[in-house]
C-alpha cells in the first residue's frame, strides 16, 4: 500500500506492506535509527516516538495507521546544532549507561515537559513507568528530566511553569 507521511518535518511517500511496522518503517525505509527496535510487544518502551502530538510504541503501530499523520523521532530534538534540555539533561546527569532505552526515555520525557513543565519526580517515574531500563536505577534518568525541567524555566522564567519550547528546543 502507498502512504505519506510526514516524519521530523519531511514528506516522505513509500509503498509498504500493510503488516509493515512503524519502527522498521522509520529505519529500514527511511534510515533514522535513533529509535531503537526492543521487543515487539509493547514492554520495553525503547522504540518511542511521537503519532502526532502522542508518544507512541512503535512496535505496535502498523506504518500504514502514521499515514497522513506526523511523526517525530528522537533525530528531531536536536536543532540547529543545539540540544534540547533533555538530552543535555541525559547527558549532565548521567540519564544513561548503555543507551538502548535512552531515545524512547528522551522522546516520552519531552511530551511529558511540553505538557507539565515543571513535574515533580513522581511525575516523572509515572510518564516514564511505561518504559524499562535495563542498566540503571532510573536515579539518574529522573535527575535528568529535573534537570532540564530546571534549564527550561531558567531559559524563559516569564512563562509559568517554564518556557514556550514546543518540545524544539531554546527557542
Amino acid at each position: 500500500m502507498r502512504i505519506t507521511v510526514i516524519v521530523n518535518g519531511a514528506s516522505h511517500t513509500r509503498e509498504v506492506e500493510p503488516r509493515l511496522l512503524l519502527i522498521h518503517f522509520l529505519r529500514d525505509d527511511l534510515g533514522l535509527t535513533g529509535s531503537h527496535w526492543g521487543c515487539d510487544t509493547s514492554n520495553c518502551g525503547a522504540c518511542v516516538v511521537w503519532l502526532d502530538e502522542t508518544p507512541v510504541k512503535s512496535c505496535t503501530v502498523l506504518a500504514a495507521m502514521a499515514d497522513g499523520h506526523r511523526v517525530r523521532t528522537v533525530e528531531d530534538l536536536e536543532r540547529g546544532g543545539v540540544l534540547d534540555p533533555v538530552q543535555q539533561g541525559f547527558t549532565e546527569c548521567h540519564g544513561l549507561q548503555c543507551g538502548f532505552c535512552t531515545p524512547g526515555m528522551m522522546m516520552t520525557a519531552r511530551a511529558l515537559l511540553d505538557r507539565n513543565p515543571n513535574p515533580t519526580a513522581a511525575q516523572v517515574r509515572e510518564a516514564l513507568s511505561g518504559q524499562i531500563c535495563r542498566c540503571t536505577g532510573y536515579e539518574n534518568i529522573v535527575r535528568s528530566v529535573l534537570w532540564a525541567s530546571a534549564r527550561q524555566a531558567e531559559a524563559d522564567p516569564a512563562r509559568p511553569g517554564g518556557p514556550a519550547l514546543d518540545g524544539r528546543g531554546p527557542a
